[in-house]
C-alpha cells in the first residue's frame, strides 16, 4: 500500500516509537499513584517527558506541559477554560471542527461573541482582518498553524505579535504543522499551543499536549484523581495536576517523547525539505491533468506537505475509492472537518481528494500516485471509469 493520509494520522512510525511503547508497556505502572518501583518508573518518565516537550516548543515552564489524548482535547479544555462570559473571540474559516466546535457551543450558550475572518477561493485569509475585528472586550485569537485541506500556512507571528500589543490571547491548533516546522512558543508569542501526537510529531494515537505561557490561566474541563491532594474536594490549583485528571497515557507519551526525539536526530528542517520537495514534486506531476482542480495556494514559499483535488465533477469519494482498490494508494475524500474552508473553495457536495506526504514517503510511491491519477482521468475521458 502506498499511504498517503498522514495529515489524518502518520501510519509509517519510527522503530524507536514502537519499542519505546512496548517498552513502557512492559514497565510502567500508574505515575502518581504508588511508591513501586513501576510507579516511580512512570513519574519520571512522564516529568522527563514535559521536559521534552517545553524544549521542543520552547515552553518555559514545563510543568505547563499538559498531556491530552489529541488536539481536539487540548482546544477543548483550552476553550472552555479560558473565557468568561461576554468576551470576543476571533477565528477564521480554516479551521477544523476541533476548533469550530467548541466556539459554536460557547456561542450558542450566549458565553461568547465570535467573529471569523473568511478565506478566498484559493484559501487564504486576509491577514489585515483580525485588527479590523478586534473589539474592547475580544479575549483571544484561535487560529490554525496550516489548513487541514489545502495546506496553507498561516502567518502566525504575524498574528502572534498583534494579539501580544492588543493584550489578547493567541491559541494556536497546530495538529498539521508540529514535528514538521519549527515552533517556538516565546519567539512566536503563542499563549496556548494545541499538538496532536500521532500525525507529524511520530507518536502513537492518543497523545496530544496542551502548552500554555506562564500566566495563562485555565480552568479546569474535567475534574478527578490525580494522586495528590485528594482530601480536597476541588481540583488542584498547580499545574500540572489543575488540567490532567485522571491516570495519563504512560505508554503513549513514552511513544511520543521517542517521535520527538526522532525528530531531533533526522532534523526537522530536513524532514520539512522532504516532505516540500514531495509535494511538489506530486503538484507539478498532476497539475497538467485534464479537469484536474487543485486547492490551495502554491505560489506560497511555505505551506503544510498537503495536496487537495477533484478531478471534474466525479465525487470525491468516488476518485479515492478507485485509488484505494484499483492502485493501493490510501487518500481521503470528503470534508475532513473543515466545512468552512469547503464553502470557501465551492467545494461542499463534492469535497475534495486529500494527498498527504511524511518523512516516510519516497518519490517512487509519488510517482505512483501520480500515474495512477493520469490513469483514472484517462478512464473518465473514455467514459470507463467504473
Amino acid at each position: 500500500m502506498v499511504y498517503l493520509d498522514n495529515a489524518a494520522t502518520t501510519m509509517r512510525k519510527p522503530r524507536e516509537v514502537i519499542e519505546a511503547v512496548i517498552h513502557a508497556m512492559e514497565t510502567a505502572g500508574n505515575a502518581a499513584r504508588g511508591m513501586g518501583e513501576a510507579a516511580l518508573w512512570s513519574s519520571r518518565s512522564i516529568f522527563e517527558a514535559r521536559m521534552q516537550v517545553a524544549d521542543f516548543f520552547n515552553v518555559k515552564r514545563p510543568d505547563h506541559v499538559i498531556f491530552t489524548s489529541n488536539a481536539t482535547e487540548a482546544l477543548n479544555i483550552a476553550l472552555n477554560g479560558l473565557f468568561e462570559k461576554g468576551d470576543h473571540v476571533i477565528t477564521t474559516a480554516l479551521e477544523h471542527n476541533a476548533v469550530l466546535r467548541p466556539l459554536y457551543r460557547l456561542e450558542e450558550r450566549g458565553d461568547i461573541a465570535l467573529s471569523i475572518v473568511p478565506a478566498d477561493s484559493y484559501g487564504n485569509i486576509d491577514m489585515d482582518a483580525f485588527e479590523a475585528l478586534i473589539r474592547p472586550l475580544t479575549r483571544a485569537i484561535v487560529v490554525t498553524h496550516a489548513s487541514n485541506l489545502t495546506g496553507n500556512v498561516v502567518d502566525v507571528r504575524r498574528i502572534g505579535r498583534l494579539a501580544q500589543s492588543r493584550g489578547i490571547l493567541f491559541v494556536v491548533d497546530a495538529a498539521q504543522t508540529a514535528g514538521s516546522v519549527p515552533i517556538d512558543m516565546e519567539n512566536i508569542a503563542i499563549d496556548v499551543l494545541c499538538v496532536t501526537g500521532h500525525k507529524g510529531l511520530f507518536g502513537p494515537q492518543g497523545t496530544g499536549c496542551l502548552c500554555l505561557r506562564d500566566g495563562v490561566d485555565v480552568r479546569p474541563f474535567k475534574v478527578g484523581g490525580t494522586g495528590v491532594q485528594s482530601f480536597s474536594k476541588t481540583q488542584p490549583k498547580m499545574y500540572p495536576e489543575r488540567l490532567e485528571a485522571g491516570t495519563l497515557n504512560t505508554h503513549g507519551i513514552a511513544g511520543l517523547v521517542a517521535g520527538i526525539n526522532f525528530i531531533r536526530s533526522v532534523g526537522i528542517e530536513e524532514i520539512h525539505r522532504h516532505e516540500m520537495s514531495l509535494t511538489h514534486r506530486f503538484y507539478d506531476g498532476v497539475v497538467s491533468i485534464p479537469d484536474i482542480q487543485i486547492y490551495g495556494d502554491f505560489s506560497a514559499d511555505d505551506r503544510a506537505p498537503i495536496v487537495a483535488l477533484n478531478l471534474g465533477d466525479i465525487d470525491s469519494a468516488i476518485v479515492a475509492d478507485m485509488l484505494s482498490t484499483s492502485y493501493g494508494i490510501a487518500t481521503r475524500a470528503g470534508a475532513h472537518c473543515a466545512p468552512r474552508m469547503h464553502e470557501a473553495l465551492g467545494t461542499v457536495s463534492q469535497g475534495a481528494v486529500r494527498f498527504s506526504f511524511s518523512w516516510f514517503n519516497t518519490e517512487d510511491e509519488i510517482d505512483r500516485a501520480i500515474a495512477a491519477l493520469h490513469d483514472i482521468s484517462r478512464h473518465v475521458a473514455s467514459g470507463t471509469q467504473d
